[in-house]
């Protein structure tokens, strides 16, 4: 079962998904390039986009492998391993 988020960006148009980074922030790339990186957190004011680069996005999407491989989550750390190969290598 794939759980695929998508968001609306007011410049970049759709995002999708990579993976959670904290309990407040997501980590979103635009849907097609796979070449910008997002941020995206829930504030006071509504959703704040934070551009990353793609560095710190792979950092992201790794420090979040790591953390679901001590969880002890195999299906999300599998797709999860899987998208990153994808989007990084």
């Amino acid at each position: 079962m794939s759980d695929e988020n998508y968001l609306n960006h007011p410049n970049f148009g759709l995002l999708f998904r990579m993976c959670l980074v904290d309990a407040n922030r997501e980590l979103f790339t635009t849907l097609y390039a796979q070449r910008l990186f997002f941020l995206v957190s829930i504030g006071d004011d509504g959703l704040e986009f934070e551009p990353v680069g793609r560095a710190d996005a792979r950092l992201a999407v790794e420090n979040r492998i790591r953390q679901l491989r001590r969880l002890g989550s195999p299906p999300e750390h599998t797709e999860l391993l899987k998208l990153y190969k994808q989007t990084f290598q």
